[in-house]
């Protein structure tokens, strides 16, 4: 009978101890809810700090025209890339806290998220419009050694990845016409003389 009993203790003990609670939907999201509001939200002094009508010089830079093409595409990459992570801290930081919206000074802050949100758009329009260009003519002819020869006219790569930075809807046609213009300047090993 005691053997017994401490067999049916041990295995009570060991059904307890071994279990493991499961959770509900509930506690679940109640656990990650608290986690995301542990980030640090941007408040309105953060904010003040954030403009966007500061990028004269950056669009000035990407404008000219006696840089290389890959220099301007990089160039107009790195400001649309940039004002859109300001616009984004705008759009976070209002969604987290719409009160922002409507505090003393709000005026100010709502200006400047909309001069980014239009910066964003006319930045988009300009580098978009140079990009659709660029794939337009992306080869051009160069005369090497008494021979034409067509040459890129920048770095594919560069291009490929101002594409995808701009994501517009017909993508994939502009990417494939760039690897079809890389096929026309890919350079073809010649084969080498055997020497005796």
């Amino acid at each position: 009978m005691i053997k017994r009993l401490l067999v049916a203790a041990s295995a009570f003990a060991l059904c307890t101890t071994g279990c493991v609670k499961e959770i509900t939907s509930e506690e679940r999201l109640e656990r990650e809810t608290q986690k995301s509001e542990l980030k640090e939200s941007l408040g309105a002094k953060d904010l003040q700090k954030i403009k966007c009508d500061d990028t004269s010089a950056n669009l000035a830079k990407a404008r000219n025209e006696n840089k290389s093409e890959t220099d301007r595409v990089n160039d107009y990459i790195e400001l649309y890339e940039s004002l859109k992570v300001r616009s984004a801290k705008f759009d976070e930081a209002m969604n987290r806290n719409p009160d922002l919206a409507y505090q003393e000074g709000s005026q100010e802050l709502i200006s400047a998220k909309e001069q980014c949100i239009q910066q964003v758009a006319d930045v988009r329009l300009e580098f978009e419009r140079y990009v659709r260009e660029l794939v337009d003519v992306p080869t051009v002819q160069e005369i090497k050694g008494g021979a034409t020869v067509t040459v890129a006219r920048l770095d594919f790569g560069t291009l490929k990845q101002a594409i995808e930075t701009l994501n517009p809807d017909d993508r994939e046609s502009l990417l494939n016409r760039i690897s079809n213009a890389e096929k026309k300047v890919e350079v073809k090993a010649e084969p080498r003389k055997k020497t005796k």
